[in-house]
C-alpha cells in the first residue's frame, strides 16, 4: 500500500512538473551582491498585502480582497490556502477555494503568493482538517517538558509529514495544471512556524530524536561557515562557549540551556520543512519559496515567542536543515522596524517582509526596505480591513510612485548605487557619504513650514530612497523628505533656527560672529524635476521645481502628504 501511494504521489509530479514547464515561472536572479525577482520575464518588486487568515473559505471575502487591493495600487495579493478547506476528508480533495482565489486575481491582474496554512499556522495546527486533528494517536501533538499534549502537531512524527506533504502535493499539482497564466509566483511554506510553551517538543518521537546527540552534516555545515566568517554571532558565541566541539550530544556541542533546545528544534522543523520544499522544487523549478518567522521581541524567552522558527539568530540553522528554501522572512509588528529589517537583510538572504502591521508608515517602510536592503516586496497584513479613505489615497499614492521606479530600481538593485531612508520622530536624520558628497536626509517636519511639525502633532513616518543614475545626477523619491547636499569634506555649519519664510527666526548681531575665510567648492542644485518612468526607463518631465519648492535652491523636498519621484542635476561652484 505504502509502495502504491509513493507511486501514485510520484506521477502526480511528473504530470505536475509538465504542466508548470508550460507557463512562465517565477524567479529569483543574482545581480552584483543582491537578488531580484523576475515576473513574466521582467524585474517585478511586490507591491502588495496580505489577506486576513481566513479569507480564503468565502468568494465575497475573497472578491472583497481584490478589490481593495486593486483600490490601494497593489500588485500583488498574498493569500492563504488552508488544509482544511481543500481536504475536509482524508483522501478527498476540494480545490474550489484555490480556483477562485486564483481566478479572481487573474481577472483582476493581480499576482498571488500562495500561503501553506498545513500542518502548522502561527505555531499551531488550527487550520488542519478534523480528521487529522482528532487522532492524535496517528498524528501525535507535540507536548511540553511536563508532557502535557499542546494543540501542536509533532514534527517528529512520519504519519504527520505525510498527511501534510500529501495535501501539499495535491494543491502545487492543481496549481500547476490550472494556473496557466501563472498568477501564482511565490510559495509560503506553512506560517510562523515554532514552538509554545516550550522551547522544544518533549513528546516520545522528539525525545529519541534529541537522543541521538547532534547531527554530523550540521557541525560540518557550520564549520564552513564559520570560515567564511559568516555565522551569526549570535550562535557563534554560544558554540564557542561550549568548546566548538564537533559531535557528541545537543547540550555537549551547543550548551545546557533552552537556547539549546531551541537550536535542535530549528533543526528539526528546517529538515520538516525541506521535504515541503523539495516537493515544491520539482513542481515548480524556479519559483521562489520562503518561510516566515514571528520576531523573538519584548525581551520574551523561547516558547513565549514561537521558538525555533526562522529567525535571524537561527538562520544558520535554517539554512543547513532546509537549503531548498529561498528566504527566511520577517513578520513585523513590534517597534525597531530598521533594526527588525537589518537583521534579515543579509548576503545569504534575499529582504522579503510578507507581514507588517497595517498602518500609515506602510508605503515609506517599502521605500526605505527596497532602497536600502534590495528587497523583494513588503506587504502590510490584513489589508483588506476597514481603512480610511484618506489613509487608502496615501498607500494609493505610494505604491504608484514605488511601482513606476519598479524599472529603474531593477537596474540599480545590488550595485550599491541606491539608499534608503526612513524617518520618524525618534529618528529624523541621516547623513550619507558618498560619490564624493556629503548627503544629509532629514524628516519634512524639521523644517517650520508645516504647522504641525511645532503644534505638537504626532509626525508622521516618512520615508525614501536615493538612485544615483550618473556622476552629479540622483534620483530622490518618496515621502516627507528634506536633502541636502555639499561636498563630503566640507565642514558642518551650525544649524541656525527657521523662520515659517524659509529665513532665520530672528536678526543676529553678525558683528559678533568670527568668520573665518571659506575655502573650497560649493554644491548647486542645477534643476530639480518631477517626473516619470517608463518600462524602458525612460524618464519623463512633468514639471520643474527651481523655486520656492526647493528653498530657491537650497534644499530638495517632498513633503509628508505627497510621494514624488524627483530627478536631480548638481552642479559644483567655488
Amino acid at each position: 500500500m505504502k509502495q502504491k501511494t509513493s507511486f501514485l504521489l510520484l506521477l502526480m509530479l511528473l504530470i505536475a512538473s509538465a504542466a508548470a514547464m508550460a507557463r512562465t515561472e517565477s524567479r529569483l536572479e543574482k545581480q552584483g551582491c543582491a537578488k531580484r525577482l523576475i515576473v513574466d520575464g521582467k524585474p517585478f518588486i511586490i507591491i502588495g498585502g496580505e489577506a486576513g487568515n481566513s479569507m480564503a473559505s468565502s468568494p465575497d471575502d475573497v472578491a472583497c480582497c481584490m478589490d481593495v487591493a486593486l483600490r490601494h495600487g497593489y500588485n500583488t495579493v498574498l493569500m492563504p490556502v488552508v488544509w482544511e478547506l481543500i481536504e475536509p476528508q482524508k483522501g478527498t480533495f476540494d480545490f474550489s477555494s484555490v480556483d477562485e482565489i486564483i481566478r479572481q486575481a487573474t481577472d483582476s491582474r493581480l499576482k498571488v503568493g500562495i500561503l501553506w496554512f498545513g500542518a502548522w499556522k502561527n505555531s499551531m495546527s488550527c487550520y488542519a482538517p478534523d480528521w487529522f486533528k482528532k487522532d492524535s494517536k496517528t498524528y501525535p501533538r507535540a507536548r511540553t517538558r511536563s508532557g502535557k499534549p499542546l494543540e501542536i502537531a509533532s514534527a517528529f512524527s512520519a504519519k504527520v509529514a505525510e498527511a501534510d506533504a500529501a495535501a501539499f502535493t495535491r494543491l502545487l499539482s492543481h496549481i500547476a495544471e490550472t494556473d496557466t497564466a501563472g498568477t501564482v509566483i511565490i510559495l509560503q511554506i506553512e506560517n510562523e512556524i515554532g514552538m509554545l510553551e516550550d522551547a522544544r517538543d518533549h513528546s516520545p518521537l522528539a525525545q529519541k530524536e534529541y537522543a541521538k546527540g547532534v547531527p554530523g552534516v550540521l557541525t560540518a555545515s557550520l564549520n564552513l561557515l564559520n570560515q567564511k566568517k559568516s555565522l551569526h554571532p549570535q550562535l557563534l558565541e554560544k558554540w564557542q562557549a561550549a568548546g566548538m566541539k564537533q559531535k557528541g550530544s545537543w547540550t555537549e556541542v551547543f550548551g545546557d540551556d533552552i537556547y539549546t533546545d531551541e537550536i535542535f528544534m530549528a533543526w528539526n522543523y528546517g529538515r520538516y520543512v525541506e521535504g515541503l520544499a523539495q516537493i515544491a522544487r520539482r513542481i515548480f523549478p524556479t519559483m521562489p519559496l520562503y518561510v516566515n518567522a514571528a520576531m523573538n521581541s519584548r525581551g520574551r524567552k523561547p516558547g513565549e515567542y514561537p521558538s525555533a522558527g526562522p529567525l535571524a539568530h537561527l538562520k544558520d540553522i535554517w539554512h543547513v536543515a532546509a537549503p531548498t528554501v529561498d528566504i527566511l522572512a520577517p513578520d513585523l509588528y513590534d517597534s525597531g522596524f530598521t533594526d527588525w529589517v537589518r537583521a534579515y537583510a543579509l548576503a545569504d538572504n534575499p529582504l522579503f517582509i510578507p507581514e507588517i502591521k497595517c498602518a500609515q508608515p506602510n508605503a515609506a517602510q517599502a521605500f526605505y526596505a527596497v532602497g536600502e536592503h534590495n528587497a523583494i516586496g513588503l506587504c502590510p497584513f490584513a489589508y483588506n480591513g476597514r481603512t480610511a479613505l484618506s489613509e487608502t489615497a496615501y498607500q494609493a499614492a505610494g505604491t504608484a510612485a514605488l511601482g513606476n521606479l519598479t524599472p529603474l530600481i531593477a537596474a540599480h538593485l545590488g550595485k550599491e548605487t541606491m539608499n534608503g531612508f526612513y524617518f520618524d520622530a525618534d529618528s529624523t536624520e541621516r547623513i550619507l557619504r558618498r560619490d564624493g558628497l556629503r548627503i544629509t536626509a532629514r524628516h519634512y517636519f524639521t523644517l517650520p513650514w508645516d504647522p504641525r511639525a511645532t503644534d505638537g502633532s504626532p509626525w508622521p513616518a516618512a520615508g525614501g530612497l536615493i538612485v544615483r543614475t550618473a556622476p552629479m545626477e540622483y534620483i530622490v523619491a518618496g515621502s516627507g523628505l528634506v536633502l541636502t547636499f555639499e561636498p563630503e569634506d566640507s565642514g558642518t555649519a551650525p544649524e541656525k533656527k527657521l523662520g515659517e519664510d524659509g529665513f532665520l527666526a530672528s536678526g543676529s548681531d553678525r558683528g559678533a560672529e568670527k568668520e573665518s575665510r571659506w575655502k573650497g567648492k560649493r554644491i548647486g542644485l542645477a534643476s530639480v524635476e518631477e517626473i516619470s518612468i517608463a518600462d524602458d526607463r525612460s524618464q519623463k518631465r512633468i514639471r520643474t521645481f527651481n523655486g520656492d519648492e526647493t528653498h530657491q535652491g537650497r534644499h530638495v523636498r517632498i513633503g509628508v502628504d505627497d510621494f514624488r519621484i524627483l530627478r536631480v542635476k548638481l552642479y559644483e561652484y567655488e
